[in-house]
């Protein structure tokens, strides 16, 4: 049986991690996706850094470590001296075609042998202490039990001081060896079998991290049940299946692939891609995603992605990209562990050096300083500690419905000062309704008041605001259909301008109507009486003439106000940018209890506002990813709200709530928190063990057996202390009340 090298994440060189959002391959360039089995940590990593270094056509180096992914760029490299560099650090690289994801490595180990070597080692302890046996006997167990497990580590070792790496291996294989050379055997035995068994106890614990990614994926099923041209359904592969394709879904079974209900009203659990776990009733029409679950009743929904372009399969690359990226702290503790180790290691041969001279010791005695040093000297738990907590955090949140695109937000999180909400469709229902509308012209008769409806649909169709589309929808409703306009012009933070028979027309809010038409008493009155009421009012006009008045209403989500309440008790100050008018942003901003609101702002306007809140402290911003884009860049941290199936959000929000809930900001601001402090306390115990032991080691107190102890001891407690953020899923039950209300309302009256 081979045994896959356990993967144990320190070193004392750290090169910077490539990460895959960071920034585009080189120009002229060819990727080469290889997957390493044995590279699983920044150990692995800077050896093939060093070991690619200057070879021909290598451009950059991309590394996946959560997926044991290598990407090389480069330009006409021979594909084969690349192989041959990276076997020479000990590692198999294998191609991977396309896209397509490795298999994840094998995650057992001969136990048995790790087994019997730690008995050998203990009788070779024993056998010593006792000094019952001949003096052989020691030597020879303690060589019996390295032969078994020691070998590995000696090896790279080895093949990390070629490289002129001061890693884990190449400080623990100094050590045992130097332990053999002045005849410690017994001692030298029991520190390879407990480095190896911590080893292993922390590679399965990596694992579980790595697992909680890869198990989002598994949620979608291989399989799809699909219809075939004679109008039978098959069971198909559903990477096979095609875009537009239907598929039968019955209770019970989950979806293969994202698409849109075609037949049937199915009741979908859709807490893998939400975070929510409130089953959610689809009509005809609705969006499903792959790894939802159909509660209730037989459905058919016709495919919109392929299997490699869910959602879920964008949110997994998104959390594993994010993993590429390094938090703020793992950077700092990269640079202190690149100082660190070396700064050691001279300290140790110094004191092996020097030690017997100041206090008049056995030369034996300094070297065996020395090697305790060494042991002290590997930074292990206190460069483990960060990655291992915020691919932890990273996860956690992608179960919540949470999409976090890196550790540095994950981590930056807690230190928000100010939340700038947009108003439609973050604080409010995102589904405004045409609640009024009225001609201008009093003595307009029915033909002339329908031909003014069907000029602002055809004006409200040409736009992509909420607003706009309320518009739409009322006058379809009403059997209008809208009439055609050209030129459109859409103006920002205004409306839209077109021509309509050679004519000008234009719809939109006070400022586009202050550009084209004079603005009287008698308008201004009826505009204040309907924004008082916290109605967004748009105007329709021709030329310099205003014609029509229409009103439109959106609702405040009835958990906005919780989640601001729970803002407000995190010391979060909160803030409202909006384009609408100012009257209809104070009604909305003072139900929701936000701090300070502002409306009828442009884009550059909400910049300017997000620049003056930064300087009093870091800032987010909670929009929909596109129309609020200067301010979401500006902002420390950009949210997104309701980004499930939206390719904008995912791609290019800071972080992405999956669902329109705005509690999931809060969710969002107690990770970051939880991940913070637990960050804080791996730091403490791990330098705080380190300092423990430097003074027992110079005291003479120390072993070399306890310090390998007590560090990898030290490393397996920052593992679990990390993992515990993996402890806790998605919430499972919600206000009923609350959540039952968010739901499209039924469109009122129109006179």
């Amino acid at each position: 049986m081979t045994t896959r090298p356990s993967c144990n994440s320190c070193g004392g060189e750290h090169e910077s991690r490539s990460a895959a959002t960071a920034e585009a391959p080189p120009a002229g360039t060819r990727p080469l996706r290889l997957h390493i089995a044995d590279m699983c940590c920044p150990t692995e990593e800077g050896l093939l850094r060093r070991a690619l270094e200057g070879t021909p056509g290598v451009a950059t180096l991309e590394f996946d470590l959560m997926g044991r992914v290598l990407t090389v760029h480069h330009r006409d490299a021979n594909e084969e001296a690349i192989r041959r560099r990276i076997a020479a650090t000990g590692m198999t690289a294998q191609t991977l075609d396309g896209t397509r994801r490795p298999e994840p490595p094998s995650e057992r180990e001969p136990w048995a042998k790790l087994g019997a070597a730690a008995l050998i080692a203990l009788v070779a302890e024993a056998s010593e202490w006792a000094g019952l046996l001949t003096p052989w006997l020691p030597a020879a167990l303690a060589l019996a039990a390295i032969g078994l497990v020691g070998l590995p580590t000696w090896k790279k070792g080895f093949i990390a001081l070629r490289h002129r790496t001061l890693n884990i291996n190449a400080l623990m294989s100094v050590a045992v060896a130097g332990a053999l050379l002045i005849g410690h055997w017994a001692e030298a035995a029991m520190v390879i079998v407990l480095f190896t068994l911590a080893e292993r106890i922390e590679a399965r614990s990596l694992g579980r991290a790595r697992r909680a990614i890869r198990e989002l994926l598994d949620l979608a099923p291989e399989t799809a049940n699909v219809a075939q041209p004679d109008g039978r359904f098959e069971r198909r592969p559903a990477d096979g299946v095609a875009v537009g394709s239907l598929v039968r879904v019955r209770a019970g079974e989950r979806l293969a692939l994202d698409g849109e209900v075609a037949t049937g009203h199915p009741t979908l659990d859709e807490s893998p891609i939400t975070g929510e776990s409130l089953p959610v009733d689809k009509a005809p029409g609705a969006s499903v995603f792959a790894g939802s679950v159909n509660r209730n009743g037989e459905f058919t929904y016709r495919t919109t992605r392929a299997a490699g372009d869910t959602t879920l399969a964008r949110i997994i690359h998104a959390v594993e990209q994010a993993q590429a990226s390094r938090a703020p702290t793992q950077r700092f503790i990269d640079r202190f562990a690149a100082i660190y180790t070396p700064a050691v290691f001279v300290l140790a041969v110094l004191a092996a050096m020097t030690w017997p001279w100041l206090f008049g010791v056995g030369w034996f005695d300094g070297v065996y300083l020395g090697l305790v040093l060494l042991v002290i000297a590997c930074p292990c738990a206190l460069v483990i500690a960060t990655p291992v907590t915020i691919v932890s955090g990273l996860a956690a949140g992608a179960r919540r419905g949470i999409l976090i695109k890196g550790g540095a937000f994950l981590e930056q999180g807690h230190r928000l000062a100010w939340l700038a909400f947009d108003k439609t469709g973050t604080l409010t229902r995102g589904e405004p309704v045409q609640c009024h509308w009225a001609a201008l012209d009093a003595a307009a008769d029915g033909p002339a008041r329908q031909r003014l409806r069907a000029l602002a649909a055809g004006l409200a169709a040409r736009s992509g605001h909420p607003v706009s589309a309320a518009i739409a929808a009322a006058a379809e409703a009403d059997g209008i259909a809208p009439l055609e306009v050209g030129e459109v012009n859409e103006r920002p933070g205004q409306g839209i301008v077109a021509s309509r028979e050679g004519r000008l027309v234009w719809l939109g809010n006070r400022r586009l109507l202050e550009a084209h038409a004079p603005l009287d008493d008698a308008l201004a009155a009826r505009l204040a009486e309907r924004e008082a009421r916290g109605e967004t009012v748009v105007l329709l006009g021709e030329a310099d003439r205003p014609l029509a008045l229409f009103a439109v209403a959106d609702p405040l989500r009835t958990t906005s106000r919780a989640a601001v309440d729970a803002l407000h008790a995190r010391g979060v100050k909160t803030l409202m940018l909006s384009g609408d008018n100012p009257a209809s942003v104070a009604t909305i901003a003072s139900a929701a209890g936000i701090d300070e609101a502002h409306g009828a702002l442009l884009p550059e306007e909400k910049l300017a506002m997000i620049e003056a809140r930064a300087a009093q402290g870091p800032v987010g911003m909670v929009g929909d990813g596109i129309n609020d884009a200067p301010a979401l860049a500006r902002a420390d941290i950009g949210f997104a709200m309701g980004a499930a199936g939206s390719d904008a959000a995912i791609e290019t929000a800071d972080v992405a709530l999956m669902d329109d809930d705005p509690r999931r900001l809060v969710g969002f601001l107690d990770l970051s928190r939880t991940t913070r402090r637990i960050l804080m306390q791996n730091i403490v115990l791990a330098l705080g063990i380190k300092a423990v032991f430097f003074a027992l080691a110079f005291s003479g107190h120390a072993t070399l057996w306890m310090a390998v102890f007590a560090d990898m001891g030290a490393s397996l407690l920052v593992v679990a202390n990390g993992l515990r953020l993996l402890g806790g899923g998605p919430p499972r039950r919600r206000d009923t009340a609350a959540a039952g209300t968010d739901r499209p309302a039924p469109q009122p009256a129109r006179p």
